[in-house]
């Protein structure tokens, strides 16, 4: 974020510099978050075959949750004196991955893709969990609460994948 993105404020017991880092990092994360619920809004159009209702149900909950972290993380970088962006196209110059590859798509191949993009969204909450765990405990609680569900919605669709024989 560039600096006329900032307030020259940030919250109270936090050195201004360290709450504006916090924020920056957790704009990748928001740019993470909205890029993650248009992606299972669109599995949720696109899955199709024998367990398309079960997997097209589960996953519009996932899209609710999602857009909820979006604005909880984007009130905190408000709160932190940054100005948080939702912009569609400062999110695809800022990501670090790509787009969702697939579209029409049986319901086992959306999973195993989705799974992946999980995994990259999990991971890199984690990173921000460390970064903002050294700083700034509010941070680090809300983005510990968002990867709890993130793991819990992963499980969800690695459980449809597997057989039940193991």
């Amino acid at each position: 974020m560039a600096d006329e993105q900032f307030a020259d404020y940030t919250v109270p017991g936090l050195a201004t510099e360290n709450g504006h880092e916090i924020a920056g990092l957790l704009q990748i994360r928001l740019h993470a978050l909205n890029d993650l619920q248009l992606t299972l809004k669109h599995v949720h159009w696109n899955v199709t075959g024998p367990h398309f209702i079960g997997v097209h149900e589960m996953i519009d909950p996932q899209v609710t949750t999602v857009r909820g972290f979006v604005d909880e993380l984007a009130e905190r970088i408000a709160t932190l004196g940054g100005s948080p962006s939702g912009r569609t196209g400062e999110l695809v110059g800022a990501r670090h991955w790509g787009d969702y590859p697939l579209g029409k798509a049986d319901t086992m191949t959306h999973l195993t893709e989705l799974d992946k993009v999980y995994s990259g969204v999990i991971s890199d909450h984690r990173e921000v969990i460390a970064k903002s765990g050294q700083v700034d405990p509010i941070t680090e609680d809300i983005l510990i609460g968002q990867t709890k569900e993130l793991e819990q919605f992963q499980w969800f669709l690695r459980a449809h994948q597997e057989r039940s024989a193991g």
